[in-house]
């Protein structure tokens, strides 16, 4: 039984520019697995959190649900300079690159989104959307969007 795809909605269209221009401060950070570590580890600043929303076009309530943090309390953090805990960092530069991937492929972050909201095939008909709360799902993502571009959708 497939699940019914969400619509998307979003606030804010960002254009493409914005788009690279919201990605580009953090892709040093996750160009490998060394370097997702380490930032992790280090923290990032809580701004990302909010680029990532920016960026991503999902509602307070999806980010919420997803990464399992309260929009008003990274908007604190911000306030207050603080960094991320390693585990929200490292999810964080995961979506990022899931992102910057699925900008590549699908064009724009909505037409992603739009993708991320359909269910898929090569995840067992599951919503991608529905595994972007573990690190394991953002994998299974990405597999998933290596797929589509190589063409291999069997």
């Amino acid at each position: 039984m497939a699940s019914t795809p969400k619509p998307y909605k979003t606030k804010a269209k960002v254009s493409v520019v914005a788009e690279a221009a919201l990605i580009a401060p953090y892709q040093s950070l996750y160009t490998n697995s060394i370097s997702v570590l380490t930032s992790a580890k280090n923290g990032l600043s809580a701004k990302a959190a909010l680029d990532f929303l920016t960026l991503s076009g999902f509602t307070r309530e999806e980010f919420q649900d997803t990464f399992k943090t309260n929009v008003k309390t990274i908007e604190n953090y911000v306030s207050n300079a603080s960094k991320l805990d390693a585990s929200l960092s490292e999810k964080l530069l995961k979506s990022f690159s899931l992102f910057e991937k699925g900008i590549e492929i699908f064009g724009t972050a909505k037409a992603f989104h739009l993708w991320l909201d359909t269910p898929s095939y090569g995840l067992g008909n599951q919503i991608p959307f529905n595994l972007m709360d573990t690190i394991t799902g953002i994998s299974l993502i990405e597999e998933e969007l290596i797929r589509i571009e190589y063409g291999d959708l069997a």
